[in-house]
């Protein structure tokens, strides 16, 4: 099955979403469906359809946001890089598209470089938050959503980030 939305490029909530299955799921879902669904919000639908178009004004908004997004994940992708490559401390995903990086640190370190942010000011998600009931066998998996700080603030937020990181590693490893 396949799900998708446009509740993040439109607005939070409203968003109209599809789902693609093969037929056997299909109709496996409509089964179920029928007692989960009151009815569509036609009206919203309606929104979306005369503000996008069709395809080429999804497009076109979607350059919109990347024209936005993009310096904030330049600036994450800058940080890792100039500052954890290469240590043994950290990988990270380089997305093209999306709204997180997933950042995967020296396993029993996650909550501790959390904690250290935190009080050093910044939060993050929580650690484990990528994981069924945020529960991460490893303790490594953090998610940095860059969408919402100004680029200059979040250039800060990410030297913390990897200042944390590293503390988080070097006492783990120090035992």
């Amino acid at each position: 099955m396949m799900f998708t939305s446009t509740s993040k490029i439109s607005f939070p909530g409203a968003g109209v979403g599809a789902m693609a299955a093969s037929p056997k799921n299909i109709a496996d879902v409509q089964k179920r469906m029928t007692v989960q669904t009151i009815g569509y919000d036609k009206m919203n639908m309606l929104r979306h359809v005369k503000f996008f178009g069709d395809l080429t004004g999804i497009q076109a908004h979607m350059e919109l946001h990347a024209a936005v997004l993009r310096p904030r994940f330049e600036a994450v992708e800058k940080a890792l890089s100039q500052e954890l490559a290469g240590k043994g401390i950290a990988t990270w995903t380089t997305p093209n598209g999306g709204y997180f990086v997933s950042v995967d640190l020296l396993p029993g370190t996650a909550k501790e470089t959390v904690r250290l942010l935190k009080e050093a000011g910044v939060v993050l998600t929580g650690a484990g938050a990528t994981y069924p009931y945020g529960n991460d066998p490893q303790d490594s998996t953090l998610r940095i959503a860059p969408s919402y700080p100004p680029v200059a603030e979040l250039e800060v937020a990410m030297a913390l980030f990897c200042v944390c990181a590293e503390l988080a590693a070097v006492n783990k490893l120090l035992g």
